[in-house]
């Protein structure tokens, strides 16, 4: 189903979030105050506008009550960030994303309504140092603060072994959703599938219980 977002700031983050979800079909309204990243994004968007967001008439010039879901990717500037973000849950955009530098600016962004909030570079920075701290682990994702989805490979002690003898669940309080075999996947695995060396196990669990899987099955190597 296309959607229609409405991205302002076009840094980094915000350029790469516009080319993905055009990519996906949707149609994006791309602003930035400046105008480089504007006409870098011209191109690509479906359309791309300079404008100072924090103008309250300029957004509704630009219809932005009219967007199911506006993302707010300003950077560095804080007080542009918090007054676009408040602009545009007073407009009653049905959605309102809003990126934070820090724990602080996130709070205030939580405080003035934003429907989400997300921490680009922290979360990044957990994501590596959790691939970093780990022969196995392919990626993380963080799913709520209780749980995270994980991928890791499969190591040797593991090799040959069912779901039933492992017992991955019961030890460790983890779920194998999935297991993933070359190009072939394995949605939700019987209890006599087998694991070999090599296989991608897809693992829910709290970050704790995949650390201590992942602990365990390093020193039996």
């Amino acid at each position: 189903m296309k959607k229609q977002f409405m991205v302002i700031g076009l840094g980094r983050f915000g350029s790469s979030l516009t080319r993905t979800l055009v990519e996906n079909g949707h149609e994006v309204l791309a602003i930035d105050k400046n105008e480089h990243p504007v006409q870098e994004m011209a191109s690509i968007a479906t359309h791309a506008i300079q404008a100072d967001c924090t103008d309250e008439s300029v957004l509704r010039e630009l219809g932005a009550s009219n967007f199911s879901h506006g993302i707010v990717s300003i950077g560095d500037d804080l007080q542009a960030s918090i007054l676009t973000t408040l602009l545009l849950k007073e407009m009653n955009i049905p959605k309102v994303t809003a990126k934070a530098r820090n724990e602080m600016h996130g709070n205030v962004l939580k405080k003035i309504g934003a429907d989400q909030v997300i921490y680009p570079e922290r979360d990044m920075g957990v994501r590596l140092g959790n691939q970093l701290s780990s022969d196995n682990l392919i990626d993380y994702i963080e799913l709520s603060p209780d749980y995270n989805l994980a991928e890791i490979l499969a190591p040797p002690a593991m090799n040959g072994r069912s779901l039933m003898q492992l017992n991955i669940r019961a030890k460790y309080g983890c779920t194998i959703m999935a297991i993933k075999k070359g190009d072939a996947i394995n949605i939700s695995p019987l209890a006599d599938d087998v694991i070999h060396t090599g296989d991608i196990l897809l693992i829910i669990g709290s970050n704790e219980d995949i650390r201590h899987l992942e602990n365990d099955y390093e020193r039996t190597k």
